[in-house]
């Protein structure tokens, strides 16, 4: 195998995530209840807003786990 070999793998493999996330940009925002979930918090002020998505992040992180491990078996 020679070196091209393996950037093009790697090629392939930054070209899949970036459809990948591509296409969540496109799906996550007409999903209303994301980034609303009851763990998350915000708090508003007059002038400044504070945001932070604890349970979408969990819930995030655990999709992701539960795929990476099926991928993987």
């Amino acid at each position: 195998m020679t070196e091209f070999h393996h950037v093009g793998r790697w090629l392939i493999l930054w070209g899949a995530l970036l459809v990948i996330a591509g296409a969540m940009l496109l799906v996550l925002p007409k999903l209303p209840w994301l980034g609303r979930l009851p763990g998350d918090i915000l708090i508003q002020r007059e002038r400044t807003t504070f945001y932070v998505p604890l349970a979408t992040s969990l819930l995030l992180s655990l999709l992701l786990s539960l795929g990476l491990w099926l991928f993987r078996r």
